[in-house]
């Protein structure tokens, strides 16, 4: 029931959702600007870094909104970006971006439950990216996103502390569930991840968390 919630939000969303990332000169905007996108930005660009070398590499986003990292990763030369979203309306507004984009013959997009997808295809790196906030089970999340790559796993995971914090809480009170996490949380659920090595970084409003498998021959 909070999924089926969760995925009609957002796919009413999806417009506003995807112009989360045009930008403005007003007060407002600038406040938006300095402590709401400057996180995304910064998620954005340390996915761009670490998703590296392309070449060759596949990507999985789970949860990928309208897009926006499968089309640059495309643009960056990876072989193969594959985006799942549980809100068609989402797919839908990737699907036509991408093909903007002229990259639509790397990038595939489906509506699919993550928890539900087939791990049969595997890939070099596991983009999570603003999903975690909406799961009322990371560990099954985690566990399968692991499962899924062979050399990277790539999260956001959004702070319980400060105004925006605070504020989201009221704003998503009678919209979807909201899950917000702190550093011990975290720790917590980054434990006993042998053959991964964890790095957790805070980047304002999130956590980055960076899941390396040891031993994998990136090249």
């Amino acid at each position: 029931m909070k999924d089926n919630q969760t995925a009609a939000f957002f796919s009413q969303y999806s417009n506003g959702f995807n112009a989360i990332y045009n930008t403005g000169t007003g007060f407002f905007q600038r406040l938006i600007n300095k402590w709401f996108r400057q996180t995304m930005f910064i998620r954005f660009q340390k996915t761009m870094d670490s998703c590296f070398p392309t070449e060759g590499k596949k990507v999985l986003d789970v949860g990928c909104g309208p897009g926006l990292y499968c089309i640059a990763l495309a643009k960056k030369g990876i072989e193969l970006a594959h985006g799942i979203d549980f809100a068609p309306g989402m797919i839908a507004i990737a699907k036509n971006q991408a093909r903007a984009a002229g990259v639509d013959r790397l990038c595939s997009f489906e509506k699919a439950d993550f928890t539900k997808l087939s791990e049969d295809t595997k890939y070099n790196y596991v983009v999570v990216m603003g999903f975690m906030d909406y799961m009322s089970n990371p560990k099954v999340i985690i566990e399968k996103a692991m499962r899924l790559a062979t050399d990277k796993v790539l999260f956001s995971f959004p702070s319980d502390a400060g105004f925006l914090a605070w504020q989201r809480k009221i704003r998503y009170k009678f919209k979807c569930p909201l899950f917000l996490y702190n550093l011990k949380q975290l720790n917590s659920l980054f434990t006993a991840i042998d053959p991964w090595t964890c790095k957790i970084e805070s980047i304002g409003r999130d956590f980055f968390v960076t899941l390396e498998r040891k031993n994998s021959f990136v090249s």
